[in-house]
């Protein structure tokens, strides 16, 4: 009978075993500083004692990573996405790095088509951006999990330890609701995406609170997920004919508040007399507008060189083990929509 050998160990063997990940069996076998004394031990001991050798093959690739950033965004389009990518890349190209764009679409297969791709590029780190409809994040899992350094971007996953960098989506949206507020709005619809994202939570937030300050009762029927132009062209009217239609309106970005504004017009309602509006974001579409929008700036090419910085310590191994969550303020921009 011959006597097959058993194959070689893997990261990913060891970590099945342990009951972690194979990223944290991976720096512990690196004795990173990040990992209990414990952990290591464990790893270190399992290693040992089932022969495990380290593939010399995959390390040569980890090894000959080039200087490149892989960046996803969900739309490049929107004049936010493509601020932040200049501040991405005035950071990175200044200090050496070449930056790979990939969209989303806003489609969660892509997202996962871009990760692997980039994976197999073997890029230097990603910067990312969830797609709206992504509520599984083991794709970016996977990119710790193969030493590549990776930092979220406005709309985050705080389901996995790594840097994030947001705007102040809660403060943002507190100080737009209270403006309509404090210039006579007394019913006032707040237009989401969906509430799965942490942008979208915190917005509700901030708009409930601003509210309730004011003595003000939350009516979920004026709450919908709406967050492109086309849907608000749509679903605007039916609100605007209720007997009690709202005098204000809170849009979770500019496409969507250039939406309501066009209903708005279509159905002879002044504005912002008989209806104000307040957008997210200070894009090129909010001067287009006209009237021009009022809404909260964003500063997404701050954002950018924000998560590229960040990104490229982490790279160049001068932050270990610590996870920075860095949030950017915002402002209202005051323009034609609003009393």
């Amino acid at each position: 009978m011959t006597n097959m050998k058993k194959p070689p160990i893997t990261i990913k063997d060891i970590a099945k075993a342990l009951g972690i990940s194979p990223s944290t069996v991976s720096r512990a076998l690196k004795n990173h500083p990040d990992i209990s004394q414990e952990t290591k031990d464990n790893v270190n001991k399992y290693a040992k004692d089932f022969n495990y050798k380290p593939n010399t093959l995959a390390l040569s690739l980890r090894m000959s990573k080039n200087n490149t950033i892989g960046v996803i965004v969900p739309e490049i389009i929107h004049y936010f996405f493509s601020s932040i990518l200049s501040g991405i890349e005035q950071v990175a190209n200044a200090e050496g790095f070449n930056v790979i764009l990939c969209q989303s679409d806003e489609n969660y297969e892509k997202e996962i088509q871009n990760t692997k791709a980039l994976i197999a590029t073997r890029v230097s780190g990603v910067l990312a951006s969830l797609a709206k409809h992504t509520t599984n994040y083991d794709h970016y899992q996977e990119i710790i999990d193969s030493d590549i350094p990776l930092v979220f971007f406005d709309r985050i996953c705080i389901g996995i330890n790594t840097d994030r960098v947001v705007v102040d989506d809660y403060a943002g949206a507190f100080a737009a609701v209270e403006y309509l507020i404090q210039t006579g709005c007394k019913r006032i619809a707040f237009y989401s995406s969906p509430f799965h994202l942490e942008i979208s939570k915190n917005r509700k937030n901030g708009y409930m609170d601003a509210l309730r300050k004011y003595g003000l009762s939350v009516d979920e029927s004026l709450i919908r997920v709406c967050d492109t132009r086309e849907e608000a062209i749509i679903i605007t009217p039916e609100i605007l004919d209720r007997p009690d239609r709202p005098d204000g309106f809170f849009s979770t970005n500019d496409h969507c508040a250039a939406g309501i504004l066009y209903a708005c017009k279509l159905a002879k309602l002044k504005v912002p007399q008989d209806i104000a509006i307040m957008g997210f974001s200070d894009g090129e579409l909010a001067k287009a507008c006209d009237p021009m929008l009022s809404t909260v700036e964003q500063h997404g090419y701050e954002m950018g060189r924000h998560a590229a910085k960040l990104l490229i310590d982490k790279i160049n191994g001068e932050t270990h083990g610590q996870y920075t969550n860095k949030i950017v303020k915002t402002n209202l921009i005051i323009r034609g929509t609003t009393k």
